[in-house]
């Protein structure tokens, strides 16, 4: 218990902050299947704001912000937030046992890249790798390494784009 606890608190602070994106590229389209099976395009969520998540369940960053990314859709799906999480290169079956595991089931998209096509078409060099996209697809933010998504600097920044 103790040990479990030093280990905790080693970890260091989720940040809040996102890059933004001046020349605001358009994102490139892509379609992937999800837990259940069924496919799901990008561009099939275009009118609304987009945040892109590529996340591993072996990475420790990715996993303590999945809970802020399920609290930050919950709070701004029903005005047109979406969330995407993309993993990359794990067994569905991994991935049913991470969520699984997890206080409260996300609500939002989990995508499979098992050949890390996407990752590689964004440039994903790191994890986690999030985007937010604005509602005509365009990348407006990017942020490399864990984040506390409902933090109220990114919170500000979804109702900037919403």
């Amino acid at each position: 218990m103790l040990v479990a606890s030093l280990a905790s608190a080693a970890e260091p602070p989720l940040g809040h902050s996102m890059t933004p994106l001046p020349s605001a590229p358009l994102a490139d389209d892509f379609s992937l299947a999800d837990m259940d099976g069924q496919n799901h395009a990008l561009s099939d969520f275009r009118g609304q704001v987009v945040m892109l998540n590529f996340w591993g369940t072996w990475c420790p960053p990715c996993r303590r912000e999945m809970p802020s990314m399920q609290r930050l859709y919950a709070k701004f799906r029903e005005r047109g937030l979406v969330v995407v999480a993309v993993n990359q290169f794990e067994d569905p079956d991994l991935v049913f046992e991470f969520i699984g595991r997890l206080s409260e089931e996300p609500t939002f998209p989990i995508l499979f890249d098992r050949e890390s096509r996407i990752s590689e078409l964004y440039k994903v060099k790191g994890l986690p790798t999030t985007y937010l996209l604005d509602r005509e697809g365009r990348i407006r933010y990017r942020a490399i390494g864990g984040r506390e998504f409902d933090h109220p600097e990114v919170e500000a920044l979804i109702e900037g784009l919403l």
